[in-house]
């Protein structure tokens, strides 16, 4: 396949043109397709029957080597950087920075994110959503990430084949320019540590997420108090994520014959990570009731973001209790295990969580704390998912939820005993 030269490539130094990224393609993507940025603009072609009918992605290049991604109500848009030999970055990480100018036309309804692809399984981003909607209408702004900003302990950095993706979710228009890795310099730009991002507290950052995200953090607090005014004793609290969050929609009918009568509160967030759940106990989502069973169910999307290592995703589990210990000291935390995901037993992030999964039943002390492990009841004989009860092979089904409900009945029965 024909390889394209990237112009202002060659007029970098030497010590960065020893990456040689001149003769990478372009790939420009949308969630149902591809397409090569082989001339001087491409638009992603859409199948004969997209699930996202509405969606558009683009790209161009000027003649100073620019390149301007173009998206509008897109799951993902991306240029990524491929098709070279893969190179070896170890080198680089030491004192290593990945550099480039950007320019952000427009973010105001979407997200951005930069991706490495090191190998099979093994993809490092970094979120630039708060921080990229700040840049809008500055014109081109030089950014500089420290490699390692891209890197985990036991990660292997001697053959990337993808060294460099920029990622759109949502509507939006985006240039970057001068990309390059440099074996030494100096990084202007902050990033998580991937060692504590699971306990450090922040809103979600995803495009799809920030318009209503906050506003349900005010509603919950509303309907606490509601609660609280009316003098209903709230004795029942879910905490969780998308999955939590459907027993407003999917388990709407089962809620209200199982939990309504405790006045329970479902604190679900879809899309929420343990950080993102400790951001809102910290801001009051736990106050101003006194319940006496909390069931709590994080860490899923911990896995499906970032595939992250199953004693970090633990430790933000942890601090989640300790948060609700501190907060509502009376209750009983019923600690369950993550849901299976994924069709079969072998998937990917299925086998994750398992490995989550094997690490709570040390959280709990059996008393205060209790672990729970519903997932046989959601899955066959033979480990498989049904679309009757996991229509996505993640979230349930009305008939999932009922399962759920089931499966909780005899102990939450006694523990909210009068």
């Amino acid at each position: 396949m024909k390889r394209f030269l990237l112009p202002w490539l060659a007029a970098l130094p030497l010590a960065t043109q020893a990456l040689d990224l001149q003769r990478w393609q372009i790939a420009v993507t949308d969630f149902e397709g591809e397409a090569l940025l082989a001339a001087d603009r491409v638009t992603v072609p859409k199948p004969a029957q997209p699930r996202v009918p509405n969606s558009h992605v683009a790209a161009r290049r000027a003649g100073d080597g620019t390149l301007t991604l173009q998206f509008s109500n897109s799951w993902i848009a991306q240029l990524r950087w491929q098709g070279g030999k893969p190179i070896n970055l170890t080198p680089y990480l030491a004192q290593g920075t990945v550099e480039f100018d950007l320019n952000v036309i427009d973010l105001a309804h979407g997200g951005m994110k930069f991706k490495l692809g090191c190998g099979k399984d093994c993809e490092r981003k970094l979120p630039f959503l708060f921080a990229g909607r700040e840049l809008i209408g500055k014109g081109p702004q030089h950014l500089s990430f420290a490699l390692k900003c891209f890197w985990r302990e036991g990660d292997d950095f001697s053959a990337v084949p993808t060294p460099f993706t920029l990622e759109g979710t949502g509507s939006g228009e985006v240039q970057i320019s001068r990309l390059r890795f440099n074996k030494t310099g100096k990084p202007t730009t902050a990033c998580p540590d991937y060692r504590t991002q699971s306990v450090t507290p922040q809103r979600l950052q995803e495009s799809w997420a920030v318009q209503w995200w906050l506003p349900r953090h005010a509603q919950k607090l509303a309907e606490i108090q509601a609660h609280r005014e009316a003098g209903r004793r709230v004795d029942l609290v879910f905490l969780g994520d998308s999955i939590t969050q459907g027993w407003e929609n999917e388990g709407k009918q089962v809620w209200a014959e199982r939990f309504a009568q405790h006045n329970a509160v479902a604190l679900g967030f879809g899309g929420d990570r343990t950080e993102n759940l400790l951001w809102r106990l910290q801001q009051g989502e736990l106050d101003g009731m006194a319940p006496k069973v909390i069931v709590m169910m994080i860490g899923t999307n911990n896995t499906g973001d970032r595939l992250e290592d199953p004693a970090l995703t633990v430790a933000g589990i942890r601090a989640n209790l300790a948060e609700i210990q501190k907060r509502q000291p009376q209750a009983t935390v019923l600690l369950l295990a993550l849901f299976p995901r994924g069709e079969k037993p072998d998937d990917l992030t299925r086998r994750h969580n398992a490995k989550i999964n094997a690490l709570l039943p040390a959280l709990a002390d059996g008393q205060k704390v209790r672990f729970l492990d519903l997932g046989p009841a959601l899955m066959n004989a033979d480990g498989t998912l049904s679309q009757d009860i996991l229509p996505d092979w993640l979230h349930l089904s009305p008939a999932g939820y009922a399962i759920w409900a089931r499966s909780l009945e005899s102990t939450l029965n006694s523990l909210l005993a009068p």
